[in-house]
């Protein structure tokens, strides 16, 4: 490929006045200009119009990082960062960091973790990326973003706990209103629920909603009807097991895997759930339709946080929108989807 350094040589003036004829720019004389094009032309030189958009516009490609791509959250969050994105004209690289894989569950604890995360950030960067949306793979308070980051940066799934780095996650407190506001529309007033882990944001959160549909509806809260969890089936099992054997016939569960276990339970015990038993799960996984009879749960907004955190990242990009004018957590509503685990009929328990 012919370059604009041999132009200049071919013509003998300087490669910026042969940038300047080019791009129509400076003062240079009608004989110099007609001479270097064409010269230009009969040389076939192709002006690098790639290189040229990219000092004008950018790369217009976004970095996006997974902690890991086969949690279930990532697919659809992706999915709608992937649609925002081609809305405004921009593409992106995907990096998958495969911590579960590698780490187990408890990666963030390992050393190693920082060590990745900080090497797919210089990856991202030697390509030029504009902006970086990092997804984290459950959603807790994420210390392991490099602060010498040049770009703007969106949290999505996960929050980072500085202004630096807008987040965007889901309504944990919310969910867990709702769920059991449910229950009690359907005339329970003695409802279970299954924890999960108990250093879990998630389980705290969820715990408050639940608390508060009790009080607003003036329903006693009773905590023998607190079971501990693991997010676990088995877990999910056991506990059921010591709430039926309290009396209780309406179950929140902290999670649809360990609504698997009251389902176990249940047909363990011939008994059915929707009928004898009414369960609301949470989180919507592709297992909740699986179920007979299909799973009543609390369905994340997945799509609509990549949208939300790509657009966050385009703003500040196009837009120049500042940090000071950006929320730094936002927190987007759980949907309730009605399904016939939740039963029909009213209990009348005292």
């Amino acid at each position: 490929m012919v370059t604009i350094k041999e132009v200049a040589k071919a013509c003998g003036v300087s490669v910026a006045t042969v940038s300047n004829v080019l791009n129509g720019k400076g003062r240079v004389g009608e004989k110099t200009k007609k001479k270097v094009l064409d010269t230009a032309k009969e040389i076939g030189y192709v002006p690098n119009l790639l290189a040229k958009n990219l000092k004008q516009h950018g790369t217009r490609t976004i970095g996006v990082i997974t902690e890991d791509l086969t949690v279930f959250n990532c697919v659809d969050i992706v999915d709608g960062i992937n649609e925002c994105l081609d809305a405004w004209g921009y593409t992106f690289i995907l990096g998958n960091l495969r911590l579960y894989k590698k780490f187990k569950n408890a990666f963030y604890h390992n050393e190693e973790y920082y060590r990745e995360v900080e090497r797919e950030f210089q990856v991202m960067q030697s390509r030029r990326v504009e902006g970086f949306i990092y997804i984290g793979a459950h959603s807790r308070k994420i210390k392991s973003i490099p602060a010498d980051l040049h770009v703007p940066i969106v949290m999505a799934y996960g929050y980072a706990g500085e202004k630096r780095i807008p987040s965007v996650t889901y309504d944990d407190e919310q969910g867990g209103f709702d769920a059991t506001s449910h229950l009690i529309a359907r005339g329970h007033k003695r409802i279970g629920i299954i924890q999960g882990e108990s250093e879990s944001i998630h389980t705290a959160r969820r715990m408050l909603g639940y608390q508060k549909a009790l009080y607003q509806n003036g329903i006693l809260y009773n905590p023998d009807h607190v079971m501990p969890g693991d997010w676990s089936r088995e877990s999910g099992y056991e506990a059921c097991e010591k709430l039926y054997k309290q009396g209780v016939r309406a179950i929140f569960s902290m999670n649809d895997v360990m609504a698997a276990g009251v389902y176990d339970f249940a047909h363990g015990n011939y008994l059915q759930v929707g009928k004898d038993i009414a369960l609301v799960g949470f989180d919507d996984r592709e297992i909740a339709k699986a179920f007979n009879p299909e799973l009543a749960t609390m369905a994340l907004p997945l799509s609509e946080i990549g949208r939300k955190a790509a657009e966050m990242v385009l703003y500040r990009i196009e837009k120049g929108i500042s940090l000071e004018d950006t929320p730094e957590l936002i927190s987007l509503k759980c949907t309730f989807v009605e399904r016939p685990s939740i039963g029909g009929a009213p209990e009348k328990d005292g």
